[in-house]
């Protein structure tokens, strides 16, 4: 017997993945720990799993562009 998944749409996964990357980052205060969560969340939708946010992110935070809450949140709001 078959299984059907009912996976939500880009959008819709893309704009919860956003908004729990920017709870994370406003509970914690962690612009790393909001990075993980929108990247893990990211991946988990088949339509997302290389968006240029992931390794865009990565990069940044590396070279110290997102540091910051203020910076790590115009960033998440930016996706799209």
């Amino acid at each position: 017997m078959e299984q059907l998944t009912m996976e939500t749409s880009r959008e819709q996964h893309l704009q919860w993945a956003k908004q729990r990357a920017l709870q994370v980052l406003e509970y914690y205060g962690s612009p790393s720990q909001a990075l993980i969560s929108l990247s893990n969340d990211l991946m988990k939708h088949s339509e997302l799993r290389t968006h240029a946010a992931i390794e865009l992110g990565t990069q940044l935070f590396i070279v110290g562009k997102l540091g910051t809450v203020a910076a790590m949140r115009k960033f998440i709001e930016d996706c799209s």
